[in-house]
This record gives structure tokens, C-alpha cells and sequence, in this order.
């Protein structure tokens, strides 16, 4: 099985890139952020105190997550709810941030994230992946943009979903989520040692996907039929 662990900050663009970079390789995409953003709207939802040990603990051992492929697409599943779409928000970007600094939540995300990548050729998504959830990953690339090309692409996210907000808004949210990622005590986002860095700034989808693609053929010799 080959892996590829795609880290970088928020609003990179990785999520839409590794899946359909994935596509086309027809290999597995696994968004780790998901799982975490579902468990933050869990959290939401039952107004548990995160930070209450006990709490948390309530809040993961009544939480079932799972990852499902349906025509091709991964689909969310909370406690045999589709939150696909629910988890998107920018409210829930923010929960998914406080809940995945917490030692225990990643822990418990852990086995399920590792287990993919052992059954499937997968690319996997997230901050830590290759650092922390991935070490051995034949691939490791870290993806970034400038704070404002990533604010750009997620007011237009937000825009198509209906959310009212404008750029310095959604720029201060980018900036204060960076410092969240990279100065949390467990697993900061950061570069592994031996990830190759590819800044999209200047890129659009087809480029990006284009650019991991050949990353990923030769790191490891892919042969695409």
C-alpha cells in the first residue's frame, strides 16, 4: 500500500486538492479534519465541556465516527448521521481546532486514521500527518499559501454556503487559527523533516493536484495506466 500525508495550515487548499488528486490516482482520500470537526460539532451539539475530563470522556465514548464512500465521494457519519455538510461552517473549522489540541480526542482518532492507511492506497489530509499519524508515509508534502490567497479561497467557500462574512474577518480567522495549530502542546502543525513544501499561492486546482501528482510518481515510481 503507498500513503501520501498531506499537512499545511488552514485554507491551503488541501482537502480539495489531495481529493482530487486521489481521483485521479484512484486512490483513497482520507480527511482527517472531518473527524475531527465532526467530533467538535458533537461536542457542540450536547454543550460538553471539552476541558472536563470526565465529560470528554462521555462525549468519546458515545460518539461512533465513520468514513464512508458513497459514488466515489467520502461522506461523514456521527452516530449514523450524515454531517457532511454540517461540519463545514467556519464555527465548526474553530471547534475543530480547540478539540483536536486535547491529547485524549487525538488518541482516539488515532487507530481509525492509521487503520486506512493500512487496507488502502490512501492520501491523507491534516496537520500532523505526516509528523505524528504517518511517520513511515512513502510521501510527505506540506501545502501552504499566503495568509491572504487562503483567505481568498475560503470567503468564497463560505460565500457559496451563505455565510455572511467578509475578508478581514475571515483573514483574522486564518491568522488566529495558524498560531492555534502551531503553538498547541500535541503534535504542532509543522513541516515533517523530510516532506517537500508546495506553495499554491500561485496555483490553481488543476496546477496544485498537477504538482502532487508528480510529487507522489516520483517518490514512488506510480505507475499511472
Amino acid at each position: 500500500m503507498i500513503s501520501v500525508a498531506i499537512d499545511g495550515p488552514a485554507g491551503a487548499g488541501k482537502s480539495t486538492i489531495a481529493k482530487l488528486a486521489a481521483k485521479r490516482l484512484n486512490f483513497i482520500y482520507v480527511d482527517t479534519g472531518a473527524l475531527y470537526r465532526t467530533l467538535g460539532l458533537y461536542g457542540r451539539r450536547s454543550k460538553t465541556d471539552i476541558y472536563n475530563g470526565d465529560e470528554l470522556e462521555r462525549l468519546l465514548n458515545n460518539s461512533v465516527v465513520e468514513l464512508k464512500y458513497i459514488d466515489s465521494e467520502q461522506r461523514v457519519f456521527l452516530n449514523g448521521e450524515d454531517v457532511s455538510d454540517d461540519i463545514r461552517s467556519s464555527e465548526m473549522g474553530a471547534a475543530a481546532s480547540e478539540i483536536s489540541a486535547i491529547p485524549r480526542v487525538r488518541e482516539h482518532l488515532l487507530g481509525l486514521q492509521r487503520d486506512m492507511a493500512k487496507r488502502y492506497n490512501v492520501i491523507m489530509d491534516g496537520r500532523d500527518i505526516g509528523t505524528v499519524v504517518l511517520p513511515n508515509a512513502d510521501v510527505k508534502i506540506f501545502l501552504t499559501a499566503s495568509p491572504e490567497c487562503r483567505a481568498k479561497r475560503r470567503l468564497s467557500d463560505l460565500a457559496a454556503k451563505g455565510e455572511a462574512v467578509d475578508f478581514d474577518e475571515v483573514l483574522q480567522m486564518i491568522i488566529k487559527r495558524d498560531y492555534q495549530d502551531s503553538h498547541r502542546a500535541i503534535a504542532p502543525l509543522k513541516p515533517a523533516d523530510d516532506s517537500i513544501l508546495i506553495d499554491t499561492t500561485e496555483l490553481d486546482l488543476e496546477q496544485s493536484a498537477d504538482k502532487i501528482i508528480s510529487v507522489i510518481i516520483e517518490k514512488t515510481g506510480l505507475k499511472i495506466k
